[in-house]
């Protein structure tokens, strides 16, 4: 009889207080169990269990064993449940926290949700800096530094902001060449929702940099709404490469200064490292670095 079995007999019988009834839950004999307890028994040189014809008890070096015994077969169950839900299919609620960035996210949660249906999602979309353990999240996107040791990271990919326009726009007004051109153009600036300050628009070529905030003739803190008004041929925006590609597909923006670089964001991934890292968790993870920012695409 290995340790194991020999720890498993001897926490039924102390906990059922019968060799019988722990015979009859591990579906063996009452001679079987009472012959496991006396090996083990032998085994650890000491006596378990006072034992009579009408009960059975714990001697004082029993308690301490079954102590130890309860923790490590515990252990053992939790490590053979991790390792069989590593195989099993994700399922289960999913609470993430993600950036004011639908345009980015939605196609890639709606390529997920269908993916695995059996996965429920709940999507908090907010630029405050959460507590990603304190307050639940199974996990969070986020762009910037990384200073939480208590989480775990992948890195997504990365976007570029680039200054954009309407043809028709720039057919009205000129084509600004150089940074300081723009102060000449109507502006359609970005208020940052967690700082309410203005995005600052960071320019480089080479040894040369630019960092301005022009003024306005309009702001939002809503992306889709400066896109739709650089659309509409109000003025001139700088964005998230991202969330202007499609528009520049079409033909209803055009860049503009495109010798000069505009400023990055890092996309990350991020969760609690000290849980159990669940199917449901992995398989967001995996999916969100292969489609969010898709190899070959122009970041």
């Amino acid at each position: 009889m290995d340790s194991h079995s020999g720890m498993t007999i001897f926490v039924q019988v102390a906990e059922l207080r019968s060799f019988a009834a722990a015979g009859q839950r591990l579906g063996i004999s009452a001679s079987a169990v009472s012959k496991g307890v006396a090996r083990l028994e032998q085994k650890l040189g000491v006596r378990l269990f006072q034992r009579s014809t009408r009960s059975v008890s714990l001697t004082a070096e029993g308690a301490l064993f079954l102590d130890r015994c309860q923790r490590i077969l515990a252990e053992i169950a939790a490590a053979e449940n991790e390792l069989a839900s590593t195989t099993a299919s994700p399922q289960g609620r999913l609470r993430v926290s993600l950036p004011l960035v639908s345009g980015l996210m939605w196609p890639v949660l709606s390529a997920f949700a269908n993916h695995y249906p059996q996965i429920e999602l709940d999507l908090d979309f907010s630029d405050r800096l959460v507590d990603v353990v304190d307050e639940g999240f199974d996990a969070v996107v986020r762009t910037g530094d990384l200073s939480d040791s208590r989480l775990m990271s992948k890195r997504l990919g990365v976007s570029r902001f680039v200054c954009v326009g309407a043809p028709d726009y720039f057919e009205r007004h000129g084509t600004p060449e150089r940074p300081e051109d723009i102060a000449r153009h109507a502006c359609l600036l970005h208020r940052i929702p967690s700082t309410g300050l203005l995005e600052k628009w960071s320019l480089l070529r080479g040894d040369e940099d630019a960092d301005m905030r022009p003024a306005p003739s309009m702001t939002s803190n809503h992306l889709e709404t400066l896109r739709h008004m650089a659309i509409q041929g109000h003025g001139i925006a700088y964005l998230p490469d991202f969330s202007v590609r499609p528009a520049l597909d079409r033909g209803e923006l055009v860049t503009v200064l495109d010798e000069w670089a505009g400023s990055s964001s890092t996309f990350w991934l991020l969760w609690p490292s000290n849980r159990q890292l669940l199917p449901r968790v992995r398989a967001f993870v995996d999916f969100m670095a292969e489609h969010l920012f898709p190899v070959g695409s122009v970041r």
